[in-house]
C-alpha cells in the first residue's frame, strides 16, 4: 500500500510516499525559509505564491525518488488544517486534480494529526519509536504555530489536555530572535546562542498557569523586550548569548514540567515529542530527564513540517475506508480534538 502524502500547510512544500504507513520510500521538502528570513517570519502572501511554484516539481521528484508512478499510488493524502488559508489552497487543489485525473481517493489530513503519526515511521533514529508503541500515550506538539499535549487513547482517539493562550513556543522563539536579532528561524539561532550563555544572567518568568495543561509564552517575551530596552547603545555579546540562555531556559522548564506532570497523572507508556522546536537539544534533554517514561523524539526531517507524516496519518483514514467528497475544502482553524 502507497500513499503519496502532500503538505503545504505553512511554509515548507512537501510531497513523500510511504508504504504501509511505516516505510519511508521518499521525502521531499522545499524550505522557503530564505524567503521569508527578511521578514523574520513567514509572510502569508509570498509563502502561497511559492507553493504554486514548488508544488509540481516537488511532487515529481518524491515519485522520481520513490521509483513509483501515479499507478503505482492506492490514495493521496493532503493536509486541510489548520494553517495558513491561502497556503493550504495549493495543496488541496493540486491533490484533488491529481487524485480525479488519477481515479485515486482523497484522503484530507489534520496536520497535527500527522505530527503524531511521524512516531510510527520507520526511521532508525535515535531516541525514536519506530511505531514500537502502546496506549494510552502523551503527545507534546511544539512548533511555530502550535504547543499542545494530547492524551491518545488509541488510534484516533485524541483528548485536549491544553495548549497555549497565545504564543506558541515556537513563534515566541522566532519573534526573541528578531529581537536580540540573531536571525530567523529562531528555534535554531537562540539554541545555538543559549550553548555561550548564562541561563542565571536574568530571571525571566515562567507562566504555570496552576490546575491546567495550558501554555502561555506572551509574558515571557514582553520581559526579555523590557529588559532589552535597559540598555541604550550597542549590545555586547555576552549580553546576547545571556539572554537567549535564560529564555531558552523558561521555555523548556515549563514545556518539560507541565509534560512531565500529565505523563504521570495519566499514566502514560511514552511521550512523544513533535513539532520543530522539539529539535531542540535542551528540550530533548531536559524532557528525558524529567519524566519518568520513555520519551520519543524524532530525526529533524520529520520534526519540522514534512509529508511523510501526512502520508503515515492518511494510512490510517484509508484503511477506515472513508468516504471524502470531492467538495470538501480546507479548514485552517481545524482542531484535533
Amino acid at each position: 500500500m502507497r500513499i503519496l502524502g502532500i503538505e503545504t500547510s505553512c511554509d515548507e512544500t512537501a510531497a513523500a510516499v510511504v508504504a504501509d504507513g511505516q516505510s519511508i520510500l521518499s521525502n521531499v521538502v522545499a524550505s522557503q525559509v530564505k524567503l521569508h528570513a527578511q521578514y523574520g517570519g513567514v509572510f502569508p502572501e509570498m509563502a502561497s505564491r511559492a507553493h504554486v511554484e514548488a508544488i509540481v516539481p516537488v511532487v515529481e521528484q518524491a515519485l522520481y525518488e520513490a521509483h513509483v508512478g501515479w499507478c503505482d499510488l492506492d490514495a493521496i493524502a493532503v493536509t486541510c488544517g489548520p494553517g495558513l488559508p491561502g497556503s493550504l489552497l495549493v495543496g488541496l487543489n493540486f491533490a484533488k486534480g491529481a487524485a480525479w485525473s488519477q481515479a485515486l481517493p482523497l484522503i484530507p489530513v489534520n496536520h497535527l494529526e500527522g505530527h503524531l503519526y511521524a512516531h510510527w515511521l520507520h526511521t532508525g533514529a535515535a531516541g525514536a519509536a519506530d511505531g514500537k508503541l502502546e496506549f494510552p500515550l502523551l503527545a507534546l506538539i511544539v512548533s511555530g504555530g502550535h504547543t499542545e499535549l494530547i492524551l491518545l487513547h488509541a488510534h484516533q482517539k485524541y483528548e485536549y489536555l491544553g495548549g497555549t493562550l497565545d504564543d506558541a513556543a515556537g513563534e515566541a522563539f522566532d519573534k526573541v530572535a528578531r529581537m536580540l536579532e540573531l536571525g530567523y528561524p529562531g528555534g535554531p539561532v537562540i539554541e545555538r546562542a543559549a550553548r555561550q550563555g548564562n541561563v542565571r544572567a536574568f530571571t525571566f518568568p515562567r507562566a504555570w498557569l496552576p490546575d491546567t495543561y495550558n501554555f502561555s509564552f506572551s509574558g515571557l517575551k514582553t520581559s526579555v523586550m523590557r529588559a532589552l530596552r535597559q540598555y541604550n547603545g550597542p549590545r555586547p555579546q555576552r549580553l546576547i548569548v545571556d539572554m537567549a540562555a535564560a529564555f531558552q531556559d523558561s521555555v523548556v522548564d515549563v514545556l518539560s514540567a507541565k509534560t512531565a506532570q500529565a505523563a504521570k497523572s495519566f499514566k502514560v507508556t511514552a511521550v512523544l515529542v513533535s513539532g520543530g522546536v522539539s529539535a531542540n537539544t535542551v528540550l530533548r534533554e531536559t524532557l528525558r530527564a524529567r519524566v519518568e517514561v520513555p520519551v520519543y523524539t524524532l530525526p529533524l526531517i520529520l520534526c519540522t513540517d514534512n509529508a511523510a507524516m501526512i502520508a503515515a496519518a492518511g494510512t490510517l483514514h484509508y484503511q477506515a475506508d472513508k468516504q471524502t467528497p470531492w467538495e470538501m475544502d480546507i479548514e485552517p482553524g481545524l482542531k484535533l480534538a
